[in-house]
């Protein structure tokens, strides 16, 4: 915690490594906007501990892949829950403010409003209902005082059922650290100005990671064939580098691994396509211009249920922002290394379907702006309202 008793105690909750990035800006814009200053405890990770949050526990191990990967560690996401609701019991923040894995931040607030506790609460970051699970958007609406959204259509779902919500925008308009520095990461490597880099992001998620990583290698050699020089720079996160670094170690060079905010956006300014993960970090590739393919693949009953439940018929952001196909999707049976091989070398041959991507990012970023002022600084000024109220 940080700060004087006489100031109001936030307490966040962010389990996924996304997650963690978003509180990391929403505690800095918290600070820089109350006028009394704030307090901070909870759970999250790297980014929000170095913003000042003495974090509860470790949350690595509760960034889970599917719905049937929980199963095995039920007992451990229960036992996190209560402990959860036990310190904000024990602590009694002004405000509970929840940003990811509502699976888990869900079993809290439920909790919590069982017990018939008067600290306010806030959700950032809505759970895909337009995608699959509409009933949650009702479970919200009785647990949570106040939704944050990211994106421009999901206030009235919410609204519908009686959930006050406010659009505060896409955190990565925000990002500062958009401008990599090209130079900086080919003459640390020593790759040469006419050498093709792929940037390959298979996760941040040790399930997701291990799930990935030998479709990927397979991709990156397939590649190799046809592209002899291709250059493969990996950006990594503490939670899942150890095994990124030996998965690496086996791939035919020459291969980096990188870490760090700064390498990774270096990384994204010299890439020319990349191979990613399905998730957040399309915008970011996006953000940066640069060409990309996702890929996903789950236990194949988790994904059975999810094609059940679904909704939408796109999954990347970039395509369900914009209701078209942009960026390739190769999910599930479609996550196979001959068919990441194909796309990942028609964008490195074709330049028309290069530019059509890149025209695409541009109209995605334009709907993702809220207001002038940036989202983390939105979305400060509506806790502190809900906490002038109280």
């Amino acid at each position: 915690m940080s700060n004087t008793g006489s100031s109001p105690l936030v307490y966040l909750v962010a389990l996924e490594p996304s997650g963690d990035a978003l509180g990391a800006r929403l505690i800095t814009a918290l600070r820089e906007t109350s006028s009394s200053g704030v307090r901070i405890a909870g759970v999250g990770g790297e980014g929000m501990e170095n913003a000042g949050l003495e974090t509860l526990f470790d949350p690595s191990d509760l960034a889970i892949l599917g719905i049937f990967e929980v199963i095995p560690k039920a007992g451990l996401v229960l036992r996190r829950v209560r402990e959860v609701v036990a310190d904000i019991e024990r602590v009694k923040p002004d405000v509970l403010i929840t940003i990811d894995s509502w699976g888990f931040t869900g079993r809290v607030h439920k909790a919590l409003t069982k017990r018939g506790s008067a600290v306010k609460r806030v959700r950032c970051v809505a759970p895909q209902v337009w995608a699959w699970r509409p009933g949650r958007a009702k479970q919200l609406a009785a647990w949570i005082d106040h939704l944050i959204t990211l994106f421009p259509f999901e206030p009235p779902l919410f609204e519908a059922h009686g959930l006050p919500s406010t659009w505060v925008g896409h955190p990565v308009i925000e990002d500062k650290s958009v401008e990599g520095d090209q130079r900086s990461l080919r003459t640390a490597h020593n790759i040469d100005e006419n050498t093709r880099v792929l940037v390959v992001l298979p996760g941040s998620r040790k399930a997701e990671v291990k799930s990935l990583m030998p479709i990927f290698g397979d991709t990156i050699n397939r590649l190799r064939g046809q592209f002899p020089n291709l250059h493969v720079v990996i950006p990594t996160i503490g939670a899942v580098e150890s095994m990124v670094t030996a998965w690496a170690q086996s791939l035919p060079g020459p291969v980096e691994v990188v870490t760090g905010n700064d390498r990774r956006d270096h990384a994204f300014a010299v890439a020319d396509v990349a191979l990613a993960a399905s998730g957040t970090v399309t915008l970011e590739l996006a953000r940066a211009g640069v060409p990309h393919v996702i890929a996903y693949k789950v236990n194949p009953v988790s994904a059975f249920v999810f094609k059940r439940l679904s909704k939408t018929t796109f999954v990347n952001l970039i395509n369900v922002l914009l209701r078209r196909d942009v960026v390739p999707e190769c999910l599930q049976d479609a996550c196979k290394a001959e068919v990441l091989a194909t796309e990942i070398g028609t964008l490195l041959t074709n330049e028309a379907a290069r530019n059509t991507q890149k025209r695409g990012f541009s109209d995605a970023l334009d709907l993702l702006r809220a207001d002038e002022k940036p989202p983390s600084v939105q979305a400060a000024q509506v806790v502190l309202g809900l906490i002038e109220k109280t």
